[in-house]
Formats: C-alpha cells, structure tokens, sequence
C-alpha cells in the first residue's frame, strides 16, 4: 500500500534521509521497505519512477533507493543484515 506523500513523516518535518539499500529491481526495493516498515522503521523509496522512465538514469544515480530516518539508518542496516526470520518451524533434521 503506497502512503500519501502529505500524509507521510517525511513530509511534516525536515528530516534527512540516508540510504540504507540500493538495487536496479524496483520489485526487490519495494519488498525491502515493507520488511523494514514491518519493523518499525520509517522507510521511503527513491528514483523508482526516474530510474524506470529515463533509460540510464538508474545507474547515474546509483539505483533505486531505500531510505530511512539518519537517525534510524544504523539500526535499519543491521536489521537488514540479520538473517531474515522464517515463520516454519524445523526439527533437528531441518525438515518443517
């Protein structure tokens, strides 16, 4: 579900945002924003719709990019870094 840019944080207050993620896949960015904003975190993504309109802009500006609060950005890097939690339960076989 995408946030109403005037009713986003980001747009209340200046805040300044720091890159936490980047990638040319805008499917893969999106996905780590919901799992970061599942956490908690405030997270935006950037230079999807450019990257995707204007052919080689991706790359000019490093890609599409996922950012959250500064003082959010340590904290969300060492989330995303962490092994991602699994929902199946496995017995000492490593079967579910």
């Amino acid at each position: 579900m995408s946030l109403d840019l005037i009713d986003h944080p980001f747009h209340r207050s200046h805040v300044e945002l720091v890159t936490v993620y980047s990638d040319f896949n805008p499917a893969s960015a999106q996905l780590v924003r919901m799992r970061l904003e599942s956490a908690g975190f405030l997270a935006v993504v950037t230079n999807e719709l450019s990257a995707l309109s204007i052919g080689g802009y991706g790359l000019g500006v490093g890609g599409i990019l996922v950012q959250v609060p500064e003082d959010q950005a340590t904290e969300a890097r060492e989330y995303l870094e962490a092994e991602p939690p699994t929902d199946a339960k496995t017995d000492e076989t490593g079967k579910t």
